[in-house]
């Protein structure tokens, strides 16, 4: 049964094993991962791990334009299969982005866990959600159209062009 966690330094080797498996030089997206982060010690994995969950709590500062950002894993029986983020404030990259390690796709996953996002967007009072994809990421697209995406357009970025969706969130049923 998948779950989504924060981010923990118990799953050392089982994070690795899912970084391995996207293969060396591809950007893992939600997990919140810098250039210069060393993942592959348990130090700078640990420093790591208390930077994303430093940063996802509202009551500590954030970076001087950095924007608060709350990171999950998706995770099964403590294998790391993907992971989120939800930016708390508008950003030109949409405020969730997510990736699944490619052993984990095509199973649901994604869409699974954007739901799951939603929720925590709505905590958070957000109304609305941006979320961007590559305009080539089909399996993406769908996954946001399956929670409700409605696409704005298409833009060009430091990436290549991005397919913009958004996505309305409903007050909560009472």
């Amino acid at each position: 049964m998948p779950e989504l966690i924060a981010p923990t330094t118990r799953l050392h080797a089982a994070w690795l094993e899912a970084r391995d498996d996207w293969g060396p030089g591809v950007h893992e997206d939600g997990f919140g991962l810098r250039p210069s982060d060393d993942v592959d010690s348990p130090a700078g994995f640990a420093a790591w791990v208390a930077r994303l969950v430093e940063h996802s709590d509202p009551t500590n500062a954030t970076e001087t334009g950095r924007i608060r950002c709350t990171y999950r894993w998706i995770t099964d029986a403590d294998r790391v299969l993907g992971g989120i983020a939800l930016r708390h404030e508008f950003s030109e990259l949409g405020h969730i982005g997510y990736g699944l390690r490619p052993s984990a796709r095509r199973r649901g996953l994604a869409t699974w866990a954007l739901g799951q996002m939603l929720d925590e967007a709505r905590t958070l009072g957000l109304k609305q959600v941006l979320i961007v994809c590559a305009s080539d990421n089909i399996a993406s697209a769908k996954t946001i159209e399956r929670n409700g995406g409605v696409f704005e357009d298409i833009r060009d970025t430091e990436h290549g062009p991005a397919q913009r969706y958004w996505i309305n969130i409903p007050e909560p049923n009472p």
